[in-house]
């Protein structure tokens, strides 16, 4: 079984991240693409919102989970949690990459570093989220070299 999910993002003045989630099936016919844009309610046509497949997992169950990333969060009045550390979950060994447990603020911490990526690699991303100085003020220390 495939599951979509989304993780609408936003960033608060302070450069803190959070988001908003959300889980469906695709609908018969529907591309994985579609269904995270149908649950995040944006169209194909949007040019101000970046939708972007960022990583998938396996739960127990069979059950395979692609994650997008929506940003910046077309509802931001809605209520959101925040992510106060920026954490992404590790395998243990180069060769088992899957942590054993992955929590939600560790999948908002990987897709927030992909945007980031995206953000120094990709121009279309990159156009969209210049036009957010929050977002891209945010994603900046997440790029800059250690």
């Amino acid at each position: 079984m495939v599951s979509v999910e989304t993780l609408m993002l936003r960033v608060s003045t302070d450069k803190r991240w959070s988001y908003r989630h959300a889980i469906t099936q695709p609908l018969h016919g529907e591309s994985p693409d579609e269904a995270a844009r149908r649950l995040a309610g944006v169209t194909a046509g949007d040019p101000g919102v970046v939708v972007h497949s960022t990583s998938w997992r396996y739960e127990p169950g069979g059950r395979i989970v692609l994650t997008y990333a929506i940003c910046p969060d077309p509802e931001p009045w809605l209520a959101a949690v925040e992510v106060p550390v920026l954490e992404i979950a590790r395998g243990e060994a180069p060769a088992t990459p899957s942590p054993e447990r992955v929590a939600l603020a560790n999948v908002v911490a990987h897709a927030v570093r992909h945007l980031a990526f995206l953000m120094a690699e990709d121009p279309v991303v990159s156009g969209v989220l210049a036009r957010h100085p929050l977002i891209a003020s945010a994603l900046e220390p997440v790029t800059a070299p250690a």
